[in-house]
């Protein structure tokens, strides 16, 4: 059945548009309009613009073009080991601090040992798997620990310093030859009437906690 002719109105005292196709149809379609505004139904073009957005596969992308020994920097130096051995009495095979790599006075020390085959003790333990003594990883600690005790902030460096005692020494991953060893050392707490010191470290492989714990030094003089 044909529809009758549209009829398009507008009624100026409501401020309405009615469109009529039918009158046997529904309701009339009302649509608020302006007195100043015209009325105009096209359809929304699509828009053509191509929207780029960064990825991760970029970024992996370029960090393969970068060889693989230009991407990582070098650990920064604040004390090479020839001002180590000023501060620190160990020589070898016992100075197990190669590079301070940041200090606060009076407060802590960030240091690094480059575990290596050559290291004496690795055809002891163990000729087939070389993994660096927990011993000597809380020795080396404790030299880093030392840097911070035998500056003129803490006790002087013409002082010398002791373990006075070891607590709650985790060991949480082995440490092996090819392993770079970086420990930090904090000052907690000292006693100068006493000459005693608490500090609380940690050692790291890359992110990794290898080893950690609270060590008391005793400052002692030179006789």
């Amino acid at each position: 059945m044909a529809a009758s002719n549209s009829i398009f109105t507008i009624s100026p005292s409501r401020n309405v548009a009615r469109i009529s196709l039918n009158q046997s149809l529904s309701p009339p379609l009302s649509l608020p309009l302006n007195r100043s505004s015209s009325v105009a139904l096209r359809p929304k073009p699509r828009s053509s613009s191509l929207v780029l957005c960064s990825t991760d596969e970029s970024k992996i992308t370029a960090e393969k073009e970068i060889p693989i020994e230009l991407r990582y920097e070098a650990f920064p130096t604040v004390m090479d080991i020839n001002q180590i051995r000023e501060i620190l009495p160990h020589r070898f095979p016992f100075l197990l601090v190669d590079r301070v790599i940041e200090y606060t006075p009076g407060v802590s020390a960030v240091a690094i040992k480059n575990v290596t085959i050559n290291d004496n003790f690795f055809p002891g333990h163990f000729p087939e798997r070389p993994i660096m003594p927990g011993v000597l990883m809380v020795e080396a600690m404790a030299q880093v620990g030392g840097i911070v005790m035998l500056q003129p902030e803490v006790g002087g460096s013409k002082s010398n310093f002791f373990f006075a005692g070891i607590d709650k020494v985790r060991f949480r991953k082995p440490v092996i030859a090819g392993d770079t060893l970086v420990m930090r050392m904090t000052l907690v707490k000292m006693q100068k009437r006493f000459g005693i010191a608490k500090m609380e470290g940690k050692a790291y492989v890359g992110n990794t906690v290898v080893c950690e714990g609270e060590f008391l030094m005793a400052m002692g003089k030179e006789e």
